[in-house]
């Protein structure tokens, strides 16, 4: 029997998932008619969190953030069975998620944070993927369990918190892509482009091959053969911005990155790449 606990749109999704393949399936959510809302698709609401999960051999998770992960967990445990496994979806910080392994291991029990890069949509067809790392022997017993679950399941090693920082990762990058492209329509319609033809733009010119490469090189922290001068790229920002400015649209990052640009230019590396504009926090990190 596995337990969810969490019926926000990832958690119901993982839910009714399960419930197709043959699963019983025990919920619990704080607002209890979310739970109850899964009685209809054949799951077994419960009020109380340790009533959902007695019994379970796993207890699934997928809560907002650290603190709710530790509360409900805290909630449940009174139903935890020897030899129960938590498995944890929640985005969280690295070091909550190192925090939980030590103290659930402490406690008896087996905790393997397993975030993932899925929507209610991926959930629910079993697509996208899922993250884990830390105890192989844990991931192993646990993997055929999570591969139906999951487009891919990829593992990242013996690190107990490498997932959570994974994710973070991922996110990081989803954040500033959804904002540049913002910005991007943002340029569009200043210059009165519809954006069917942005769309077709990218449907031929496809940027994504470009991102290992650009990795890369900014790691490297080699900018003296430049494919993109600083110079001119500060000079394709100036008309990205003036042409938003006059059409009242204002841009989210680029005038951030302008003026990171201009920093650069007064040090003298106009001539060089673009990407040193990140020099200092990639490669020459000033850590506390």
């Amino acid at each position: 029997m596995i337990a969810f606990l969490g019926m926000g749109l990832l958690g119901s999704n993982f839910t009714r998932a399960l419930l197709a393949k043959g699963n019983q399936v025990n919920v619990w959510n704080r607002t209890a008619a979310r739970a109850t809302a899964l009685a209809a698709d054949g799951a077994k609401p419960f009020e109380n969190a340790a009533d959902a999960v007695t019994g379970a051999e796993y207890v699934h998770i997928v809560v907002k953030d650290d603190a709710a992960v530790d509360a409900v967990l805290e909630q449940a445990r009174a139903g935890f069975k020897p030899g129960t496994i938590i498995i944890d979806h929640t985005t969280t910080s690295t070091e909550g998620a190192i925090q939980r392994t030590k103290y659930w291991a402490e406690q008896g029990f087996a905790y393997l944070h397993a975030p993932v890069f899925m929507g209610p949509q991926n959930a629910l067809e079993s697509t996208g993927f899922m993250l884990v790392s830390g105890d192989q022997r844990l991931i192993q017993a646990v993997e055929v369990h999570l591969a139906t679950m999951t487009g891919k399941l990829l593992n990242f090693g013996t690190e107990p918190g490498k997932a959570a920082s994974m994710k973070l990762i991922g996110n990081n990058f989803l954040v500033a892509f959804t904002a540049g492209i913002a910005d991007t329509l943002s340029l569009s319609r200043s210059l009165d482009v519809p954006f069917d033809d942005v769309i077709s733009l990218f449907e031929n010119w496809n940027p994504a091959g470009m991102v290992k490469g650009r990795i890369q090189r900014m790691a490297s922290g080699s900018y003296s053969q430049p494919s993109w001068e600083l110079n001119m790229a500060r000079k394709d920002t100036g008309l990205f911005i003036k042409a938003t400015e006059a059409a009242g649209m204002p841009q989210i990052i680029i005038p951030t990155i302008a003026k990171e640009m201009d920093k650069w230019i007064e040090k003298g590396h106009g001539a060089d790449d673009w990407t040193i504009i990140g020099h200092d926090s990639i490669v020459n990190p000033k850590k506390k």
